[in-house]
């Protein structure tokens, strides 16, 4: 596969800065109590306020102190940390922990916002300046408990190819219960993947992909049970959920998704897709022995993903707000 070089990170993240802050166009998702509610983006919330929506500004930030952390010494470099010491202060983190307080805010940006934000926090606690992660610690903590009330009442698992994918949430939370030490939350997550996908075999990836997947319900499912488990439990589970990887089967998870309209956001997530399976199927691929058929298959069709994404990281903002996270994503994890 691709590695990402000082160059390409440099590129990504420039790509981020341009666009992290940038208010408008913006796609609110936002219940409002009353007049009063209808307020601009940067008021709602002081942080993250740019990259179109919420979320794909939590994970810009992310990529970027991701690529700080790797780089330090890119061209970039000396504008992030501008950037994060502009933005990662407490006053405006208290912000976003006000609008996460309002009562019509329980499910916002339920799961996948709310495991970008836990993967956001992950990577500060590794990184130069401890200050950015104390100072989102407030909202760190109120995202976890978020994590903590709603599993327990999650009866049923979310196994589309969006946002609302429970599988990539659970896989993004899990770096940050580990990486904090937070033994209840590990521990939470880990019985909940267990309870909603231990017992599944025999996955056809029916419909993969959809028209507006950037996540492949099948691949996230078992890249959330890789993280969760321990390895030899994974080891049986694995060839019960997928029994004819071996084969090439199913075979439309190995043949990237082709974009109609990268003008179309909607449409534009299947290039996140290409993105989100060539991650999912690297990290598999590592769960095979060396010389594996199996294994060089896996690889294969990564790269082949891998080399179809990153074609088109920018160009139109629909893709360019936030697909530069998804490639990072895919050439940088697991550490």
């Amino acid at each position: 596969m691709t590695t990402l070089d000082e160059a390409m990170a440099d590129r990504f993240a420039r790509i981020a800065l341009g666009h992290v802050e940038r208010e408008y166009p913006n796609h609110i998702l936002h219940a409002l109590e009353g007049p009063d509610d209808a307020r601009t983006p940067r008021e709602l919330h002081p942080v993250f306020c740019g990259s179109y929506d919420w979320h794909s500004c939590v994970h810009g930030y992310w990529m970027l102190a991701r690529l700080l952390r790797l780089f330090p010494q890119m061209d970039a470099a000396p504008a992030i940390r501008v950037l994060f010491e502009r933005a990662l202060v407490p006053e405006k983190v208290a912000g976003e922990c006000d609008y996460f307080d309002r009562p019509l805010a329980r499910g916002y940006e339920r799961p996948y916002g709310w495991g970008w934000l836990l993967k956001l926090a992950a990577e500060l606690h590794a990184h130069e300046e401890d200050r950015w992660r104390q100072a989102l610690q407030p909202l760190t903590d109120r995202i976890t408990r978020r994590f903590m009330d709603f599993l327990p009442l999650a009866t049923y698992p979310v196994r589309v190819g969006t946002h609302y994918n429970t599988a990539f949430a659970l896989r993004l939370a899990a770096d940050y219960a580990e990486t904090a030490d937070d033994q209840a939350l590990l521990r939470l997550l880990t019985e909940t993947a267990q309870r909603w996908y231990g017992t599944d075999e025999d996955c056809p990836a029916w419909g993969e992909p959809s028209g507006d997947d950037f996540l492949s319900p099948t691949l996230i499912e078992a890249e959330c049970m890789r993280r969760l488990m321990q390895p030899s439990a994974f080891s049986d589970w694995f060839p019960r959920f997928l029994p004819k990887l071996d084969q090439g089967q199913p075979a439309c998870l190995f043949a990237p998704a082709r974009v109609s309209d990268r003008s179309d956001g909607k449409i534009a997530h299947l290039d996140g897709l290409n993105l989100s399976r060539a991650w999912c199927l690297s990290v598999l691929a590592t769960t095979h022995p060396e010389n594996s058929p199996t294994k060089a298959s896996l690889e294969a069709a990564a790269s082949q993903h891998l080399a179809a994404g990153l074609k088109h990281v920018a160009g139109d903002y629909m893709g360019e707000h936030w697909l530069a996270s998804f490639a990072v994503l895919a050439m940088t994890e697991p550490r």
